[in-house]
């Protein structure tokens, strides 16, 4: 059976925060919408389920991430993901000019979890916070001319 990645969801405190984050980054938001009733009940398995999203796609067209802020019920704050727990990790992003990704994220307030480390002298990588503690990992690749 053929299968195709749709895309990432990621639940978050301020989407339109999430969405200047995201878009300053690159991506581009490809639909929004307000989501209510019986189906969204059914699909997500959560009654009355009530939230905002909106769609972003990568610069390529292969990557694409749904938004969603709950308006109904209340959104559940947790702690954010560790890098070393089960579960969803991270979202990763290649780019071209990791020192140019790190000034976009620190206008909007988020910094790498560490630093910046080189893996073998073929990659730049970096683990950040994002948005609602959202965990990203930004690769440069140095082999790439």
């Amino acid at each position: 059976m053929p299968i195709k990645m749709e895309n990432v969801g990621i639940a978050v405190r301020d989407l339109e925060a999430t969405i200047a984050f995201f878009t300053d980054l690159g991506l581009t938001v490809t639909g929004r919408d307000t989501v209510s009733g019986e189906w969204t009940d059914t699909a997500v398995g959560l009654d009355g389920n009530h939230a905002k999203i909106a769609m972003l796609q990568t610069p390529d067209g292969q990557g694409c991430l749904e938004l969603f802020e709950y308006i109904h019920p209340d959104a559940i704050e947790t702690d954010p993901t560790l890098p070393n727990e089960i579960g969803m990790h991270r979202v990763a992003f290649s780019v071209d000019d990791i020192d140019a990704a790190l000034e976009i994220a620190a206008r909007h307030g988020c910094r790498p979890v560490r630093g910046v480390a080189t893996y073998a002298d073929a990659y730049k990588l970096t683990y950040l916070r994002g948005p609602s503690g959202i965990l990203l990992m930004l690769a440069e690749d140095l082999k790439k001319s």
